[in-house]
């Protein structure tokens, strides 16, 4: 067989086994991580949701989610181990995250229920408006035709 045929095979062998060796050094880096868990780290899960160890088992970890609130979740579930820092910035919050300029969200729907203190009563005037004058027209239109009874046709 000639070589140029078999260069193909050969990339394609050598990709596969990079990839390969690429994955298994993650799914290690990975485990170490979960391995490395200790009571009180904050975490991640691969779904997003952020909560505290309480608990180490062999294949399954207790989560606090909330104060008070425990749930058991499998070793794998976990997405990353936080340093304290970064779990305290992003679940608690800080002065330095918080822009002035971005909306605060209520936490209850009252503000959605209530009226607002700034509309106006009904009723009110709105001097700001432009007259068009498209209700003028409109009225002289009505005017100028002779309005209908019931029985009355346009035929002539």
């Amino acid at each position: 067989m000639n070589i140029v045929t078999l260069l193909p095979f050969i990339v394609l062998i050598g990709a596969m086994f990079l990839m390969t060796r690429s994955a298994k050094k993650k799914q290690q880096a990975a485990a170490q991580m979960r391995n490395e868990m200790q009571p009180g780290t904050g975490i991640r899960t691969i779904g997003g949701m952020y909560a505290t160890v309480k608990e180490v088992h062999d294949d399954a970890v207790l989560l606090e989610v909330a104060p008070g609130v425990h749930a058991v979740y499998a070793k794998n579930a976990i997405g990353a181990v936080l340093a304290d820092d970064e779990y305290n910035r992003i679940v608690h919050g800080t002065e330095d995250d918080l822009n002035e300029d971005t909306p605060v969200v209520p936490d209850d729907a009252s503000s959605l229920t209530e009226p607002a203190e700034t509309a106006e009563p009904a009723g009110a005037s709105d001097d700001s408006r432009i007259d068009l004058g498209k209700k003028d027209a409109a009225a002289e239109a009505d005017d100028a035709q002779p309005k209908k009874t019931d029985g009355e046709s346009d035929a002539k």
